[in-house]
């Protein structure tokens, strides 16, 4: 279930990238080549941006394909090797959390803030950097309850630092 999901959204993330770079496209080609342009090409362009990176951040979390200390890591024992992914998770679960609490606030006060050319809420816009920091942490807290109750076997304490799509 949870990895259809994901695909969806991978799914609704390409789609997304396509409309990004086809708004892009056609408002330089109108504004270069007929001195006209789409309205609301450059803001709706800037809004899809935003959703990309923050849930596409999410989704390599998931992989764990965000940059790490892995060549320094592997080099401890597995206590260290514990000890040094427990401490990254939590001290980046608790930035995901404050994010959240923070990104919460924001969208509640951008829910009378308006987006000049589309009307969109601005709260809505937000609510991208509040997914993706509930969904880290989440993905976060599973795997620090896998650690401390023993779920976590020895080749997963360093993330794979290859592609991921390898």
């Amino acid at each position: 279930m949870l990895g259809k999901l994901i695909k969806l959204v991978e799914w609704i993330l390409v789609g997304m990238f396509g409309i990004m770079a086809v708004l892009v496209f056609g408002n330089v080609v109108l504004r270069y080549g007929f001195n006209s342009g789409i309205v609301f090409s450059e803001e709706v362009s800037r809004f899809m941006f935003m959703w990309l990176t923050l849930i596409g951040a999410l989704i390599v979390m998931k992989d764990h394909g965000h940059l790490g200390m892995s060549s320094v890591v592997e080099k401890f024992g597995e206590r260290g090797q514990r000890v040094c992914r427990f401490l990254a998770d939590s001290l980046t679960l608790i930035c995901c959390l404050l994010l959240a609490h923070g990104t919460w606030k924001q969208m509640i006060i951008g829910m009378d803030d308006h987006a000049p050319v589309t009307g969109i809420p601005m709260g809505i816009i937000q609510s991208a950097l509040f997914i993706s920091s509930v969904g880290m942490a989440l993905v976060l807290a599973y795997g620090i309850w896998r650690q401390l109750t023993g779920r976590m076997p020895k080749e997963e304490l360093i993330p794979f630092s290859g592609s991921v799509g390898e």
